[in-house]
């Protein structure tokens, strides 16, 4: 028994009603030829101010959140994956597949029990909420069980200090978990498809001219698209004028007022499990003040998945979505 596994079943005997059997991948570190060598370890990788040290490429990692299972996703280490957690919405197509090949080990959150019982060798999420008690744990807990652990620097909360939402500091991100699994030119492609993807949504600018409302959820005050995430450099890539990018912040507490003054001629609809671009829809057109909005009235509607508007993988996605429903709209 390895000294990795004689530490998790310690951790095990001591779990309350765990089943014995645990859930992995495959242990063959050679599947996949375009893995990185040994040479390239041992791996530093550092977020939300703690540094983990990887000795070699995950062969049984856990991701949670979607941000980074399509993080795992796109650079395809899939076959790596012991499990998965917590969808805001649909996988994409293009990765549908690969996706269910991997377990998904809670809708929500796993716990810490669970997460031990499926033996990681690296814990990869997109909210410093994914190591809270009663999800993966403490992360110094699970290093000391040998479990590296990486959040997303856009997901840090009051841990650290988080980046300013470029696509540089997106596609960093990405390179550091491609460094962890030891596929750097992995996301160097990903890089430059994107880059070629924004610099022809740069040349066409279909949104000049139009003022946008990008509303993610509330009823009582709107949560809005604000200056400073993932909704404002979709709007940027594509010439659109945010109508709260003087606010601070990515997402914002806006007044209906505000929104009313504000009378956008296009409203994009974050949609998530939790709060449907449909039932967006319904609550505006119901009120007597918001269905008078131009939007509202004339039908000015773009529906963009809750996981293309946060900074990751799919952001440039959801910039190549707004475009293409916005020139649909035929404003010009």
């Amino acid at each position: 028994m390895t000294f990795r596994r004689l530490l998790f079943a310690l951790a095990l005997s001591f779990a309350v009603l765990l089943p014995s059997a645990c859930v992995g991948a495959p242990e063959d570190a050679d599947a996949d030829a375009d893995i990185g060598s040994a040479a390239a370890y041992p791996v530093e990788v550092s977020s939300c101010g703690i540094t983990s040290t990887v000795d070699s490429p995950p062969s049984s990692a856990i991701t949670m959140n979607q941000g980074a299972t399509e993080v795992a996703l796109a650079l395809g280490v899939e076959e790596r994956l012991a499990g998965t957690a917590y969808l805001d919405d649909a996988v994409p197509e293009k990765w549908r597949s690969a996706y269910e090949t991997v377990p998904v080990l809670a809708d929500q959150y796993p716990d810490h029990e669970t997460i031990l019982a499926a033996e990681p060798d690296f814990v990869y999420a997109s909210y410093i909420s994914a190591f809270d008690a009663e999800a993966a744990g403490d992360r110094a807990t699970l290093h000391e069980l040998g479990v590296a652990t990486y959040v997303s620097p856009f997901g840090c909360g009051a841990e650290a200090p988080e980046p300013d939402v470029t696509f540089d500091s997106v596609w960093q991100e990405i390179a550091d978990v491609a460094a962890v699994f030891g596929v750097p030119e992995r996301a160097e492609r990903i890089r430059e498809e994107q880059a070629d993807q924004l610099a022809a949504l740069e040349r066409e600018s279909v949104g000049e001219g139009i003022e946008v409302f990008w509303f993610d959820s509330g009823d009582k005050t709107a949560l809005a698209g604000a200056g400073g995430g993932g909704p404002q450099l979709i709007l940027d890539a594509i010439g659109a004028t945010n109508v709260f990018a003087d606010v601070e912040g990515g997402w914002a507490d806006v007044s209906w007022e505000d929104v009313v003054a504000a009378d956008p001629e296009v409203i994009v609809l974050a949609d998530a499990a939790w709060s449907t671009a449909e039932d967006k829809i319904a609550m505006l057109r119901r009120d007597e003040a918001l269905s008078q909005l131009d939007a509202v009235r004339h039908e000015r509607f773009v529906t963009v998945p809750f996981s293309e508007s946060t900074p990751g993988v799919s952001l440039v996605d959801g910039a190549t979505s707004v475009a293409e429903q916005i020139r649909a709209l035929d404003l010009r």
